[in-house]
């Protein structure tokens, strides 16, 4: 007999806050915060109404959003953290910087968002 995975998130987890940072020829910047609330099922981003970041080209802006959000998504569906997703994930503040962020420095830092939200849960798998 096979018991069911458990789902992620078991409760609410939010502030999970993630400063992703590294200067050297390629720089990256991007800080991001999220909540993770419990769904019904699958995966699901939003952005917080109202949420504004200090950054040009607004344009940008999207797209970092969307990359964060594939981060904390493939991090999530990862085998071995053992997990059903279904969650809500709500992008709550965000920083950008014009000379580090990037699609790339937000997807890294979804990564680790996914990951501290893991922990918060005492996840065995990491």
């Amino acid at each position: 007999m096979t018991s069911a995975l458990p789902r992620f998130p078991p409760y609410p987890i939010r502030g999970v806050r993630v400063l992703h940072q590294k200067q050297n020829c390629a720089p990256h910047f991007a800080e991001i915060e999220v909540d993770f609330e419990p769904a019904a099922e699958g995966f699901v981003f939003e952005v917080a109404e109202g949420l504004t970041v200090d950054y040009e080209p607004a344009e940008a802006l999207s797209r970092f959003f969307e990359a964060a959000a594939v981060g904390i998504e493939e991090q999530l569906s990862l085998p071995e953290h053992g997990v059903v997703i279904a969650t809500r994930v709500v992008l709550r503040r965000a920083r950008a910087d014009v000379f580090g962020s990037h699609e790339r420095a937000f997807k890294i830092a979804g990564y680790l968002a996914a990951r501290k939200a893991l922990e918060r849960t005492g996840c065995p798998c990491l």
